[in-house]
């Protein structure tokens, strides 16, 4: 037992950079306090003591604002970040070293008492405010980005972002980057590829005009949608 504590207090000393030492982790984490409380609730709940399981996994939303509950299956290495808002349903499964961040959801979608929760594999990182529906299967080292809705079984490796989740990477990405910023955007790529090609005819339109010796008014707009132009190909990476 204190073998797998002493792991989950290096587990946030080496994922959070904010942790100083053990000390801070040990009273300043509501992650970990979470993960240790979810532990004995679980232990409960597989002894068919289902109301104190119950109990003490609402102490434990009550204390650290996250709630786990207490018939999730929960993995090695697991570490929540911030925590706040966090939400894991009954029949969810996470694996070993999984990163989640604040807000993130792995939700139901029916009412029947069956596997209704998303199965989570190993390393795999979920972003602040992700939300994850249903029966579905996230692959092993796949990265969800914030603020994405994810209700399709997500590949090995893979990236997803947007909402819904749209798988946006082939699988070389590293499982633990953290640079959220950098993931891709696509309905920026989309919309910047739209916006360049309107921009590629207009410009065939004015020399096809001035060839034709035909009077071209002044385009008052142009500035405007070069503006947008320029910041959808910038958000997008084009």
């Amino acid at each position: 037992m204190f073998r797998r504590l002493k792991e989950d207090i290096e587990t946030v000393l080496a994922r959070d950079p904010a942790a100083r030492n053990w000390l801070e982790v040990v009273f300043c984490y509501p992650g970990l306090h979470a993960l240790w409380f979810h532990r004995i609730a679980h232990f409960l709940w597989r002894h068919k003591l289902r109301f104190l399981a119950r109990f003490i996994s609402h102490l434990n939303r009550f204390l650290t604002n996250i709630e786990i509950h207490p018939g999730a299956k929960v993995g090695r290495r697991f570490f929540i970040d911030h925590g706040a808002g966090v939400v894991i349903g009954e029949t969810a499964e996470i694996g070993d070293d999984v990163l989640m961040y604040q807000g993130a959801v792995l939700g139901g979608t029916s009412l029947k008492k069956e596997k209704r929760h998303p199965t989570v594999g190993n390393n795999v990182v979920i972003g602040a405010g992700a939300i994850a529906l249903g029966a579905i299967t996230i692959g092993d080292g796949a990265r969800i980005g914030a603020g994405t809705v994810v209700v399709r079984s997500v590949p090995p490796g893979a990236t997803v972002v947007g909402v819904p989740g749209r798988v946006v990477s082939d699988g070389h990405s590293l499982p633990m980057n953290l640079e959220h910023h950098k993931l891709p955007d696509p309905i920026a790529e989309a919309i910047g590829t739209l916006a360049k090609r309107q921009e590629e005819h207009e410009q065939r339109l004015r020399r096809l005009e001035l060839a034709s010796g035909i009077a071209v008014a002044l385009d008052l707009q142009q500035g405007e949608e070069s503006k947008v132009l320029c910041e959808f190909t910038q958000g997008a990476g084009i």
